[in-house]
């Protein structure tokens, strides 16, 4: 089966069976990872191109090493190093890349729908590496590829995400996955970071986390949005930490075999307690590795590879 699309710019936007294809697709990358040699020739002549607007440490390091795993020549484009100082648009930027002529640019930014531009503008395959408050495709379908791994499956899981539901594009790329795979899923934050409109996706809303975690197979907690914020929306941090920090009395609500989630980079204390996120429960890591392989695979299919 191949992709049939040029673009990643969301999980709303994939099927259940595109969705599985990925999966699938990034569950045979894997392998790859701990050779002695982690390269193949499979996008030898490919040009890959990483264009952040953002800061980042796991998207865009997995990114590049899973474009150079796969033999991609591979760029990193900074905004801070280049003409986006100079006054340069994200249009104008795409033209100039769009010159040079590579397979894929990747791009992280900080408005919402940036790539969707960017995918109209030009020929190049586009993926979607965080556009605002919008979507993070690829931390979703990471996300799933790791509950899969651990719990063989998605459908019928209840998978609790928790924290600053308002502001962060990993919860709503994966409340759109979950859904689609049968997951059932129960958000938990202050009602200043819950958006109004969020039972119409299908979850359950609750404020506090006790109530979230519940029977919960998964609980994602996700880092405070503090530069997506445009005024203070809880007292502090210590008085956020006492109501949805992550500690053992919460894990144990859940059940025994629940799986602890976090996107990164965690805010130790605040978010999530230090003994959880190292403990056995916590599968933190293994996100980021399997994030490289799910990156692969996108890089692989939207250039033409068939799984």
């Amino acid at each position: 089966m191949k992709l049939e699309r040029k673009d990643i710019l969301g999980i709303r936007d994939l099927s259940v069976d595109e969705i599985n294809l990925i999966l699938d697709t990034s569950e045979s990358f894997l392998e790859i990872s701990t050779r002695e040699i982690k390269k193949v020739p499979t996008l030898r002549g490919k040009t890959v191109i990483n264009l952040f607007y953002e800061a980042s440490t796991r998207t865009r390091t997995s990114f590049e090493i899973a474009g150079k795993r796969l033999s991609a020549d591979t760029i990193n484009i900074s905004a801070s190093t280049s003409s986006v100082v100079k006054g340069e648009t994200l249009i104008d930027t795409a033209l100039t890349l769009e010159s040079m002529h590579p397979d894929v640019i990747v791009i992280r930014h900080s408005a919402s729908g940036a790539p969707h531009l960017l995918a109209k503008t030009i020929r190049a395959s586009v993926i979607n590496a965080g556009d605002g408050t919008h979507e993070h495709p690829t931390q979703a379908l990471l996300d799933m590829m790791t509950m899969k791994a651990r719990k063989g499956r998605i459908a019928g899981l209840k998978v609790a995400i928790v924290g600053d539901i308002l502001h962060s594009r990993v919860a709503r790329s994966n409340i759109y996955g979950l859904r689609k795979m049968g997951a059932r899923v129960a958000v938990a934050g202050p009602a200043t970071m819950m958006p109004l409109t969020m039972a119409e996706m299908g979850v359950e809303v609750h404020h506090r986390i006790e109530e979230a975690v519940l029977d919960a197979d998964v609980i994602m907690m996700l880092r405070i949005q503090t530069e997506r914020q445009h005024q203070n929306i809880f007292p502090t941090l210590r008085e956020y930490a006492r109501y949805f920090c992550l500690n053992r009395r919460h894990l144990d609500l859940a059940r025994e075999d629940c799986l602890v989630m976090h996107p990164g980079p965690i805010n130790r204390g605040v978010e999530i307690s230090p003994d959880i996120a190292d403990g056995p429960a916590s599968v933190i890591l293994e996100q980021v590795a399997n994030g490289v392989a799910v990156r692969m695979a996108l890089l692989y299919l939207l250039t033409g590879g068939k799984a």
